[in-house]
């Protein structure tokens, strides 16, 4: 500890920090306010990397795009966790080079060998993208989510499992936040209205899509953690309420693909709880889109019958779901996979690099597939599919290597929680929350793709660090082999 009489200079500091920034603040210049807070984090850089991945969880639901602070810049990221995890992944580069120290298990894993096929096959396109700048900053964007979100974060989890449940109580925590603010923007006008829900998130997220989608993410492991009996009456009280708020904030988000990916991700739990194979899950599902393609023209006669737009009524809602027929937002999506589609046939093998189909999707469309909605400016959205998005803008093997991260996760995760059912009773519980909670976003992505925000990457990446974390040291009886920490302080 500092003694008074060598700590004047720290007195002088502060003085001379709170003049200034007084200074700043009468010229309304607020910014500087902010430093002291960034000292802190990159102090928890350095010596709490664990907690402060945590904390980033936490602050995900709540960051802010940078173009709501400064607009009309050329780049925009979301504050603070994007630079942020830009430093972390910096950080621990250096680290894992200077140290030659990284846990093989993790790097030689299934799940990672397919994600390194993700990301390589992401840099051919980049070379070979119509747009190499956009292209490389968006694989730049994409690896800070990755290797902090999935290569740090098996390390935290192999520290302490309890951080397992931690991560998902904090983003909870912070998204219970922004269903506050948006229930109370809601009832400022009186009526829970489905045009008002569209807008009542923002700024921390766009629109109700991905603001509906991250609360069906998180709605089946805070199920879980309500309805353990591992847990202190107390606590099941707190994640009760917050269930509670979850679920009034997917209710009044109206984002009726949140809707389809709960109940979508609910039959996986039901396939869980029934011990039903995982082969023959893949095989139901292979059978529906085999279902879907063989039998789509039909189907797709039945719903342009439904007239139903989207309503406040809760069931005319539900019933707008299946509405291509007048739905302009149904009809947006279907004309930005149909543009996404032609694109894809110009360029099969590489694509047109990605981050790009916002700037040429838009000689694509088709004026009879267009709506009131419909944009030339790409400023409504992106390709609408987690899936369609990258087959246009990677070739044909964009949206494979994605789904080979996907099947490579779930195999993992379906194996981990089997062989920790017994020796690890909350991990098995966390483990088959954070598989049902993926689903909800395979599901979901069909419908929208949100992997370039931080809002989805954290559970997304997490979450599959998650799964393999336990596969690989919670497994056995023994926590960790080795004893050895990736991680220290």
């Amino acid at each position: 500890m500092l003694q008074p009489k060598n700590s004047w200079w720290l007195y002088a500091c502060v003085g001379a920090f709170t003049v200034l920034n007084l200074v700043c603040i009468y010229n309304e210049f607020t910014l500087l306010s902010l430093l002291p807070v960034a000292i802190i984090l990159v102090g928890m850089a350095f010596l709490a990397l664990d907690k402060l991945m945590l904390l980033i969880a936490f602050m995900a639901p709540l960051s802010i795009p940078l173009s709501e602070i400064i607009p009309n810049l050329p780049i925009d990221m979301f504050l603070p966790t994007e630079p942020l995890l830009a430093g972390i992944m910096l950080l621990f580069i250096f680290k894992v080079l200077f140290t030659k120290k990284f846990d093989t298990r993790i790097l030689t894993h299934p799940v990672s060998i397919t994600i390194y096929i993700y990301l390589a096959w992401m840099l051919i396109t980049c070379i070979t993208s119509v747009e190499p700048i956009v292209s490389f900053k968006f694989l730049l964007s994409r690896l800070w989510f990755i290797i902090p979100l999935y290569f740090l974060m098996t390390q935290v989890f192999r520290k302490d499992a309890d951080d397992a449940r931690k991560y998902i109580v904090y983003y909870s925590i912070a998204l219970c936040i922004v269903v506050i603010y948006a229930l109370v923007r809601h009832a400022k006008y009186g009526i829970f209205d489905e045009k008002i829900a569209h807008w009542s998130a923002n700024p921390f997220y766009k629109d109700h899509t991905s603001y509906g989608a991250m609360l069906a993410f998180y709605i089946p492991p805070v199920i879980a953690l309500a309805f353990s009996k591992m847990f202190s009456p107390r606590k099941r009280f707190f994640y009760s309420f917050m269930l509670v708020l979850l679920l009034a904030g997917i209710l009044f988000s109206y984002s009726r693909a949140a809707w389809v990916s709960l109940v979508g991700a609910f039959g996986i739990w039901c396939c869980a709880k029934l011990h039903i194979k995982f082969r023959l899950i893949v095989a139901g599902i292979a059978v529906l889109a085999i279902g879907f393609f063989s039998f789509g023209d039909s189907l797709m006669r039945d719903m342009r019958s439904n007239n139903q737009d989207s309503s406040t009524d809760l069931a005319e809602h539900v019933q707008s779901i299946s509405n291509v027929s007048t739905d302009a937002s149904n009809l947006e999506r279907i004309n930005r996979w149909n543009c996404a589609l032609r694109m894809f046939s110009e360029k099969p093998i590489f694509g047109w690099g990605p981050g790009t189909y916002m700037f040429y999707y838009a000689p694509y469309q088709m004026s009879y597939e267009r709506t009131i909605i419909s944009t030339n400016e790409g400023d409504m959205g992106n390709a609408h599919s987690e899936y369609l998005g990258p087959l246009a803008e990677e070739g044909v093997l964009g949206p494979l290597t994605l789904l080979a991260v996907m099947v490579a996760t779930i195999i993992t995760g379906f194996r981990a929680i089997r062989r920790t059912r017994a020796n690890h009773p909350m991990l098995y519980t966390i483990g088959l929350a954070a598989i049902v909670g993926l689903f909800t976003y395979y599901f979901h992505g069909v419908l929208n793709d949100f992997l370039d925000t931080d809002k989805a990457s954290v559970p997304f990446w997490g979450f599959t660090a998650l799964l393999v974390a336990i596969d690989v040291y919670y497994s056995d009886d023994k926590k960790d082999a080795d004893g050895e920490k990736a991680i220290e302080n």
